[in-house]
């Protein structure tokens, strides 16, 4: 297949299936790979639909000079997007960004603000938009496209990803999504909710994230929860949530390594920890789904690297599941757990 532009290659119909993992040998476990365009994440889709809206109404033209806010795969994405159609573009990230996501910006040819001070919630988040307020105070030329308050974000997942999700592979019993900027999740529940109300959907955060109400804390995974909730967010009772640990959701990425072939982010790492957690509920030939928003190569001096886990999971570093056992029992006592709420 031959693509006009790099924007374009969007892939959104592969499927992994991951048996066992669940302890079901009844139930369907299948991950929706979103690694496998040329930004590396499902946030390209995010990236392209914000941008030709944009051009549509008139925001955007010949010359326009964006700036955006990311801890790594949007602006990735926007970098990728804004190159094919000649934009300029200034990603404001923070210091939990991976060198492996800045390389790949400066390399797209993006500007990078790193942002160092924390926020009141012990995140970046807030002190990244604050900078970009600062800067369009200075520039109003400049461009803010603000993928936390842009109905174009969960737009692109409700024509996307969640009709994917509904064609491939038809009735889906249980949908898992992490929570970033919540864009997949709220179009993945406006679409199931119009065309498949029966699919339980499962709203995944970890600790220290305020998404869901939850108190601050220290996080160290890039792309895992926010300390400043989204805008586009809606809370409505028709999805239920469930908060997990960054060290569950590290300890699953790299079992699913091991037993799987396949190196993914730490918020497929949260989805799978979810579901796992969720097991004993789901009825006998369930077909779930799992949303995999990228893949681990941008992860491995985190994630994956003995050091960096020492420093801050000494009880992890190392530990490799043994046979078909869950990381829960290979690897002894962890973090107090919070469970699924409606």
């Amino acid at each position: 297949m031959i693509y006009a532009s790099a924007a374009r290659i969007i892939i959104d119909d592969v499927f992994l299936a991951v048996p066992d993992f669940l302890g079901r040998p009844d139930v369907e476990l299948y991950l929706k790979v979103e690694g496998l365009n040329v930004a590396g994440s499902i946030k390209l889709k995010t990236a392209l639909s914000m941008v030709e809206s944009a051009e549509r109404e008139g925001r955007l033209k010949p010359g326009s000079r964006l700036i955006e806010s990311s801890s790594g795969n949007l602006g990735i994405a926007m970098a990728v997007v804004c190159a094919s159609k000649g934009f300029s573009l200034t990603v404001v990230t923070d210091v939990r960004t991976t060198s492996a996501a800045m390389a790949m910006l400066r390399s797209l040819g993006a500007r990078l603000v790193v942002i160092r001070t924390e926020d009141a919630n012990l995140g970046f988040l807030q002190s990244r938009i604050d900078y970009i307020r600062r800067a369009l105070e200075q520039d109003p030329e400049l461009v803010w496209l603000n993928q936390y308050a842009n109905r174009s974000n969960p737009n692109a997942h409700r024509q996307h990803t969640a009709q994917s999700v509904h064609k491939e592979l038809g009735q889906v019993d249980v949908l898992a999504v992490g929570a970033g900027t919540t864009g997949t999740l709220m179009g993945c529940v406006e679409y199931f909710r119009e065309r498949s109300p029966r699919t339980r959907i499962i709203a995944v955060d970890v600790e220290g994230s305020v998404t869901f109400g939850g108190p601050p804390g220290p996080r160290h995974v890039p792309g895992l929860g926010t300390s400043r909730r989204p805008e586009i967010m809606r809370d409505d009772g028709s999805y239920e949530k469930c908060i997990v640990s960054e060290y569950e959701s590290i300890a699953v990425c790299r079992e699913l390594a091991l037993r799987y072939g396949v190196l993914v982010g730490g918020s497929t790492g949260s989805v799978l920890t979810a579901l796992r957690r969720i097991a004993g509920t789901l009825p006998r030939q369930a077909r779930v789904v799992a949303i995999s928003p990228d893949l681990g190569d941008r992860y491995l001096d985190t994630i994956y690297d003995d050091q960096w886990i020492a420093a801050r999971y000494p009880t992890l570093a190392g530990a490799r599941p043994e046979g078909r056992r869950s990381p829960e029992a290979a690897q002894g006592p962890r973090p107090h757990q919070r469970g699924v709420t409606g």
